[in-house]
């Protein structure tokens, strides 16, 4: 007679180990598919948040020194006031003329076709 101990788990635990890490995946699935929605929005926002400040810079230096700035006549001017004087890749300013003085709403689209609305102060 020997004593052998069993070591090891049965198929029944090995069963129910794995059919709780797939109620567990399934249930936190969702919420990292919907992250992504949640980045393209943010990126949106962050480049309308860029837009609106960097024209208010622009306005400002320019009013005070016309040497300073760039001058703004229409919503696609909004671009060159961002570093780097371009907006990222795939987000596109869709066309508005802007009389000197004047602030108008523009609107900036992302490559899945959101859109944003930035405010763009007209100066020569």
């Amino acid at each position: 007679m020997s004593n052998t101990k069993q070591q090891g788990f049965t198929l029944i635990e090995l069963v129910m180990v794995i059919v709780i890490l797939g109620i567990l995946a399934a249930t936190a699935l969702p919420k990292f598919v919907d992250l992504s929605s949640d980045a393209r929005a943010a990126a949106l926002s962050g480049v309308v948040g860029a837009l609106n400040s960097a024209n208010q810079v622009n306005y400002a230096s320019r009013s005070a020194n016309a040497a300073k700035g760039s001058p703004v006549a229409n919503c696609t001017d909004g671009a060159a006031l961002l570093v780097g004087a371009a907006l990222p890749t795939g987000f596109t300013i869709t066309a508005a003329a802007i009389a000197a003085g004047a602030t108008a709403s523009c609107t900036v689209t992302d490559p899945k076709g959101s859109t944003g609305t930035f405010s763009l102060t007209g100066i020569a």
